[in-house]
């Protein structure tokens, strides 16, 4: 392996990240990958003319023909000990009653499906995040198997400390570890299937001054005349940066087992293809997606420029914040990024959020909807534990428009948020105490605001995907549920496969006709039981979709999920109209030269069921105001 001076800096991924030029059928995630393959190829191949070139080449030889078929051999016999008693115990899913409440399987299946997901712990990393993986395509497995497979979890032993010490090292060039932190946590705050995540804080010769992505310099009269307006009407919070750090340090030697553990999955896949009915599925492609997947986050590098790139996106946003990349100390296998002070989301779902319930229910599908219709740039792990919640104190506005009199830096109370939610902690299994806090830190003006972490996936359609994502889109706005089935059908990964197309786009039409004549009700409707609804017709009738498409339904399934436990009458169509407005106000224009008028008939479609919703509410306010005022 090269010295780590031979690899790129993450603030060459950074600047990948963000330039548009992409392919039509390229993202620039895709991009990222590929040069970090390119350059794993080419420290390989380097020849300098000299005899360490030489004998670095043998030593390749040696470890590609030799060492790692062998490697891959005994860990072939180690997964075939682990998985032939699941594969021999198969018949168990003939056995038993049938459950309706648990999707009408047998309970010999659900005991099966058990048996495979603790399998699949005990495999490793690589099978368990297959089976994260597997969580999110319901659109080919059981529903049942992909609520269990979601709950996987790492159990991963933590690498030791003597390790962490000389990973990091290397990445701020051999600096001795005592001369990089002022403080270290040496017990990790999380081990995961692919890295470890330390909390620590950075000396302050290493420390970024203040919050990089709030201008220093001072600014007009313009944009400080906005930003008091803005404070006034949105309660926009203080961007105080956290003076502490997650270093996030990869497990030695991961990399290899996943290759190994790749390899063999993509054998089995092709030999589990080759049975009859099987070919539908596609499995060998689903390795090579799932493989995708996986050199996504055994690079650190990549997660470093997404976060820089969401932190873009989001810098005049007050609905979200992401964690600030230290770009200069992040490697392949190293993340140092801002600690995300805060109390997980599940918290508050289990709780409750007092006060603020509306709120963060609000805030987090505000989020999503903009990283989706406006950003084309979605965070693809959306679940409770990735999402945080603090506080903070909200902006003032300034009396000094042309100037702040106040010089940029960390503020003396930089830790303001911390001494919040300590508050907050001792009252997580009492609810009354806990709703009585929230009370107080309202009344106190602070403010609360969601906070995204574990960038490493992101789902970004390429421009073809888009476009057939936009008109499904607008199928589904014009209420042509019949269209839009056959758009599946025909746009689908493997159309020749598909069962009774006609059948499909028929159920379709009956499916989005429903909804139609419940537009003027949509807090009755939940998104999420209509996209289940669709996602079993498309395993019924084996309509294979893109992977990224299924990424945006899952997590629209997730994010109504979280938002609704928050608050029953969430409607994510009327949060979805301020953002479709903003759409059609920056983009209107280009759309319509191109001819895509898919985003504005959702827009005008949702305007115009906001005033005929809003019609009937004021009929029925005058019907129990008459009813209650008989001599009126």
């Amino acid at each position: 392996m090269a010295a780590s001076g031979s690899w790129l800096a993450a603030s060459a991924f950074v600047e990948l990240s963000e330039d548009g030029n992409a392919g039509p059928d390229e993202t620039r995630e895709e991009r990222m990958l590929e040069i970090s393959r390119e350059e794993v190829r080419k420290t390989a191949g380097e020849n300098d003319g000299t005899l360490a070139w030489l004998w670095r080449r043998a030593v390749v030889f040696l470890d590609l023909y030799i060492w790692e078929p062998v490697c891959t051999g005994f860990r072939f016999l180690q997964l075939f000990a682990i998985f032939v008693p699941v594969i021999l115990t198969v018949p168990a899913i003939w056995i038993g009653r049938r459950r309706p409440e648990r999707d009408n399987e047998r309970s010999g299946t659900l005991w099966w499906y058990g048996f495979l997901v603790q399998a699949m712990e005990w495999a490793g990393p690589a099978f368990i995040k297959l089976g994260q993986w597997a969580a999110s395509r319901s659109d080919i497995f059981p529903s049942e198997l992909c609520d269990l497979m979601s709950k996987l979890h790492a159990n991963a032993p933590a690498h030791s400390l003597h390790a962490t010490k000389r990973i990091v090292q290397e990445a701020f060039g051999g600096r001795d570890f005592d001369d990089i932190f002022d403080e270290f946590d040496e017990r990790p705050l999380g081990v995961g299937a692919i890295a470890q995540v330390y909390k620590a804080k950075l000396k302050p010769d290493l420390t970024m001054p203040g919050d990089v992505d709030v201008p220093q310099e001072p600014l007009g009269l313009r944009h400080n005349v906005r930003k008091n307006v803005g404070s006034v009407f949105k309660s926009s919070p203080k961007r105080v940066p956290s003076s502490y750090v997650a270093v996030k340090v990869q497990h030695p030697g991961v990399e290899r087992t996943v290759r190994r553990d790749l390899r063999i999955m993509r054998f089995f896949a092709c030999v589990l293809n080759a049975i009859p009915t099987m070919e539908w599925l596609s499995l060998p492609d689903e390795v090579d997606q799932f493989g995708y997947m996986m050199n996504l986050q055994l690079d650190l590098r990549i997660e470093a420029a997404n976060l820089s790139r969401f932190r873009k996106n989001f810098k005049d946003r007050t609905t979200a914040w992401f964690p600030f990349p230290y770009t200069d100390f992040c490697t392949r296998n190293v993340l140092i990024e801002e600690f995300a002070h805060g109390i997980p989301l599940a918290d508050f779902m289990a709780n409750g959020g007092g006060v603020f319930q509306h709120d963060i229910a609000s805030e987090g599908l505000d989020a999503f909807l903009r990283m989706l219709l406006l950003d084309n740039f979605v965070h693809a792990d959306l679940h409770p534990g990735n999402i945080m919640v603090r506080f903070y104190e909200a902006d003032r506005p300034s009396l000094h428009l042309r100037r702040s009199p106040e010089k940029p830096g960390i503020a003396r109370d930089g830790d303001v948020t911390e001494k919040v939610l300590s508050r907050l902690r001792p009252y997580r299994h009492n609810k009354a105490l806990w709703d009585a806090e929230l009370a107080e830190i309202d009344r106190e003006g602070f403010r609360p605001q969601l906070v995204f972490i574990d960038t490493g996936l992101v789902t970004e359609l390429n421009a073809t995907n888009r476009r057939n994502f936009l008109d499904l889109f607008r199928a589904v706005a014009e209420f042509d549920g019949y269209k839009a089935g056959q758009l599946m059908c025909e746009r689908c990964r493997q159309p020749d496969a598909v069962l009774d197309s006609e059948v499909f786009a028929l159920k379709m039409q009956h499916l989005v006709l429903g909804v139609k004549s419940r537009t003027l009700a949509l807090g009755n409707i939940k998104i999420g039981d209509i996209l289940q609804q669709v996602l079993g017709m498309v395993r019924q009738h084996h309509v294979r979709l893109e992977g990224d498409f299924v990424n945006v339904v899952i997590s629209i399934l997730l994010l109504e999920g979280i938002g609704r436990s928050l608050n029953p009458d969430l409607d994510l169509l009327s949060s979805s109209l301020p953002i479709l407005r903003q759409l059609g106000a920056q983009s209107g224009k280009d759309m319509v030269k191109e001819g895509d008028f898919s985003m504005l008939m959702v827009w005008v479609g949702l305007e115009t069921r906001r005033f005929m919703q809003a019609s009937v509410e004021d009929v029925e306010r005058c019907v129990r105001y008459d009813l209650l005022s008989p001599n009126v």
